[in-house]
């Protein structure tokens, strides 16, 4: 078996089609096609079948392609044992990060690989939904992602390392009647306008149990963090902002909630195969480093 058509064969599982595959390869579906063509000749059942205008893989298909993770895996470790021999292992690491995380994260992370000799950090934001930044890892080596305090584990399939524990406070108005207290109980309200993030990304899931059975009154949906600061500054409404990244924005006031638990949980993901690479460790060693001097 090819090692480039097992690779395609797990792109297509992965992102449920050629095209997508095509897209985290860097590849021409016609390419993609190519090599699942070349892989399945080399086995007697099929590995994908037509769905509609899709694709997608069978049975046999998905135990190649889990298989194939373990391929990657021994192979990645080979050339990481080798790099541990030379001087000075080289190369590029792509890191994204979700906005906010990416503003509490980035600058500091590239201040500190600027130290590593031949090791060069590639950002870029990607504000996804919670179930689509394991699929990123494909086309990144160090995912930054978040989950809600109590949402599901990542799926299998991903390493994860878990960085850190943001909480998320009330944001208000200073001109808010709760704004000059320590602390707010949920319950209190009942009444107010929510500025919150799309369905699907964690906050909102976070903002649906402090708000309680009768859920939050939304009346903006805004991912950018910057814009629901501004918005609560003016007076037009309330939201959940993150701590850390936050806390210190000038307009508003943080006020943190009592009787429940509001916060979110920021991971890295990567591949189980990329993270055996000697580079993307260390780079990932200094962003766990900077994930606890921010948590302290």
């Amino acid at each position: 078996m090819d090692v480039d058509g097992l690779e395609a064969l797990r792109a297509v599982g992965t992102h449920g089609g050629v095209t997508g595959a095509a897209a985290a390869l860097h590849l021409t579906p016609s390419a993609v096609s190519q090599r699942l063509a070349a892989l399945q000749r080399t086995v007697d059942v099929p590995l994908t079948e037509r769905v509609g205008r899709g694709l997608r893989l069978t049975a046999a298909g998905e135990a190649v392609a889990a298989a194939a993770v373990e391929v990657s895996v021994a192979l990645e470790r080979a050339r990481a044992a080798a790099d541990e021999l030379r001087a000075r292992p080289t190369g590029t690491v792509r890191v994204s990060a979700f906005q906010s995380a990416a503003q509490l994260l980035l600058p500091g992370l590239l201040s500190r690989t600027a130290r590593l000799d031949g090791v060069a950090v590639e950002c870029s934001d990607e504000d996804v939904a919670l179930d689509e930044f394991p699929a990123l890892t494909d086309r990144i080596d160090v995912v930054v992602a978040h989950r809600p305090d109590a949402g599901s584990p990542w799926p299998a399939g991903v390493r994860v390392v878990p960085l850190l524990r943001e909480p998320l406070d009330l944001a208000l108005s200073p001109a808010h009647r709760l704004a000059g207290r320590t602390s707010v109980d949920p319950r209190e309200l009942a009444d107010e306008a929510w500025v919150s993030v799309r369905a699907g990304f964690p906050v909102a899931t976070v903002l649906d149990a402090v708000a309680g059975a009768e859920g939050p009154r939304v009346v903006h949906r805004i991912n950018d963090f910057h814009v629901a600061a501004a918005l609560v500054g003016a007076g037009h409404g309330v939201a959940l902002l993150p701590r850390y990244t936050f806390g210190s924005a000038p307009g508003i006031r943080l006020v943190p909630l009592t009787g429940v638990r509001a916060g979110r949980r920021i991971d890295a993901l990567l591949r189980p195969d990329r993270a055996e690479r000697v580079v993307v460790r260390r780079v990932l060693d200094e962003l766990v480093a900077l994930a606890r001097e921010i948590a302290a």
